[in-house]
């Protein structure tokens, strides 16, 4: 996929998908939510999900709230980049509005599970950029899940249970984070993010910008 975006030094490149994932309370979502704040040319890719809207969250902003029969349309017309059931609900990215944004050379940050990062790198490649992140340690797991007050005991001791078959899956990612302080998570973050976006494949008007120079040294 190319792209006609611009990076800070003038030379086109293409968008790339950024996705972290991580177990429910490392931390994926408030890294997410920092790089949206601190980072241009960085837009949120927003789900489609079949949960129940939570207290504080904006439809078209956090999820695109749709009920079941709505999300097997969704899928059935390949309108989804990847898919996944999580705790008995669907959850899916919109194919449309990410292709538009690494058309125009602008990157996509995704909060995916494992299966939906598969998914999205066997149909896109090397145009995603995975990382996981990982808690300290368990009791620091349950702590901030804990915190939230969000979820019931219960639901917290479900989310405990699968946070080990998730860390199961993280040889499958590019880069691995510890959130043990998330300032210096965010950096480790954005680090790989500024690095990615320099890569020379992804740099898709370099030959013409080289060209240009050697035109110039020539004279």
């Amino acid at each position: 996929m190319t792209a006609g975006g611009h990076s800070f030094d003038g030379v086109e490149r293409r968008g790339l998908m950024f996705v972290l994932s991580s177990p429910s309370g490392a931390g994926k979502t408030t890294l997410s939510r920092m790089l949206l704040e601190k980072v241009s040319g960085l837009q949120m890719s927003v789900s489609a999900t079949t949960r129940p809207m939570r207290p504080g969250e904006v439809e078209g902003r956090d999820y695109l709230f749709v009920d079941r029969p709505g999300f097997e349309r969704m899928v059935e017309q390949n309108e989804l980049l990847e898919w996944a059931t999580v705790f008995d609900n669907r959850y899916g990215t919109p194919r449309a509005p990410v292709e538009a944004a690494l058309a125009s050379g602008r990157d996509v940050l995704f909060d995916i599970d494992w299966q939906g990062t598969q998914q999205l790198r066997d149909g896109a490649g090397a145009d995603v950029v995975s990382v996981f992140i990982l808690p300290p340690s368990a009791s620091d797991l349950e702590k901030r899940l804990q915190t939230r007050a969000q979820d019931s005991a219960e639901v917290i001791r479900g989310r405990m249970d699968r946070a080990s078959h998730e860390l199961s899956h993280w040889a499958e990612y590019d880069y691995i984070v510890i959130n043990h302080e998330v300032n210096e998570a965010f950096a480790e973050v954005q680090s790989i993010l500024k690095a990615e976006r320099l890569k020379r494949a992804r740099r898709v008007g370099l030959t013409q910008f080289v060209r240009a120079l050697q035109q110039q040294l020539e004279k």
